[in-house]
């Protein structure tokens, strides 16, 4: 056995830590803001609606931004443009943190949503190239799990920094931690480096075929499978702790732990679909199998009445099951990648989610305001029947190319 056989499992650890430590704070700053509402309301003399329209600049900023960054970064390379998407994020926070009117926030806001749009396409981009592909879903599980470890200790932290230094100087803090972590990754531009393991037959074309390759059935299937995923993802994040006492009786505390859970049990299920993944090709079958199966659920919780203990159950595997699928997706996306692309397909692809995440509020909203609260739970589960035509589409597509 070679050196190089040796080192590999050490190398493949350290990148991917390396961007599972960036996703997790993509998702970290992602969440910064909102624990620290009630402050900035009073220090601005503003409303929510105002401070919710910062939020709205921060993802409509990202999401357009996203397919742009995924060019930049097939073009210049992911360690070159990830250190840069992070210190965007740690001075945009420490912007508003210094902020002394309402509209200094709006274009402080757009310089965190360009720091936010590079992470799904630099990212992919960095474990695809240096990963060994023997564990690459395990990778593109660890990256799934990471984001949710961020938004997880977002509000405690701010929590724990507005009443230690006021909430400016949380901003303040974060922000400072955001400009030194893209300083440490840009140290690390050797392991984050693409060129290593670059396709021998991939030529940058400067985004003249880019626009072209979206428009390919599988990449546009790609697409739609993200944006209904987002349409049944929102719905459930969102509105659980809402539709659970209504469908269920369940007190709204145990609907909002239930949702808690929901959520980790999504996690630890995306870590073990990552070994599933790297032990099979059937991908599609693993993502029919978990969604089917979630799709299911949901109907059953939406119209079956369960004792709580029950209710807590049947959300835990919803919630594994969903997140099962997770790097199965992702490793169905990268065969349908073409060579030297994978920054663009993973940044116009990821974009579906900020689609779809438009679009579920506002349905699931108007069957509640409208009396059809069970519902939901229909629309939750032809989301994900859908999102499996979607990925069956996108392999039958891909081997027909």
């Amino acid at each position: 056995m070679t050196d190089i056989a040796l080192d590999a499992p050490r190398r493949d650890a350290r990148v991917i830590s390396l961007i599972g430590g960036a996703h997790c704070s993509s998702h970290f700053f992602q969440l910064v803001l909102p624990p620290l509402f009630p402050l900035m309301k009073v220090g601005f003399g503003v409303d929510f609606v105002d401070l919710g329209l910062m939020i709205s600049v921060f993802f409509f900023t990202s999401a357009f931004a996203q397919v742009l960054m995924g060019f930049i970064v097939d073009r210049f390379g992911a360690h070159r443009v990830l250190p840069g998407g992070i210190a965007c994020l740690g001075f945009s926070m420490l912007g508003i943190g210094f902020a002394q009117s309402y509209w200094m926030l709006l274009p402080l806001a757009a310089l965190g949503g360009i720091g936010n749009s590079v992470f799904h396409p630099a990212d992919y981009s960095v474990l695809t190239a240096r990963v060994s592909p023997s564990r690459m879903a395990r990778a593109y599980s660890v990256h799934t799990v990471s984001g949710t470890i961020g938004w997880t200790l977002a509000p405690i932290t701010m929590l724990f920094l507005s009443q230690w230094l006021g909430w400016r100087g949380a901003l303040m803090a974060v922000g400072v931690f955001g400009i030194l972590f893209a300083a440490f990754m840009a140290t690390e531009h050797s392991e984050l480096t693409t060129k290593r393991h670059a396709h021998p037959t991939a030529k940058h074309d400067g985004g003249r075929n880019g626009f072209a390759m979206f428009m390919s059935t599988p990449i546009l299937m790609a697409f739609l499978y993200f944006a209904l995923l987002a349409t049944a993802g929102g719905a459930t994040q969102s509105f659980f702790p809402t539709i659970l006492p209504q469908v269920q009786g369940v007190t709204l505390a145990l609907a909002t732990t239930i949702t808690t859970a929901y959520l980790a049990a999504s996690a630890f299920g995306s870590f073990a679909g990552g070994y599933a993944a790297d032990m099979t090709t059937d991908h599609d079958h693993v993502i029919a199998a978990g969604l089917l199966g979630a799709a299911a659920i949901a109907l059953v919780i939406g119209f079956v009445p369960m004792p709580a203990v029950l209710v807590f159950a049947t959300a835990l595997a919803m919630g594994f099951l969903s997140g099962f699928t997770m790097p199965s997706r992702d490793m169905l996306v990268r065969a349908a990648t073409p060579p030297g692309s994978t920054g663009k397909v993973f940044g116009f692809v990821y974009s579906g989610l900020d689609l779809g995440s438009l679009v579920s509020p506002v349905a699931a909203g108007a069957l509640i305001d409208h009396g059809h609260t069970p519902y939901v739970f229909v629309l939750i589960a032809v989301a994900l029947a859908a999102t499996v035509g979607a990925a069956v589409a996108v392999k039958h597509n891909r081997q027909a190319r």
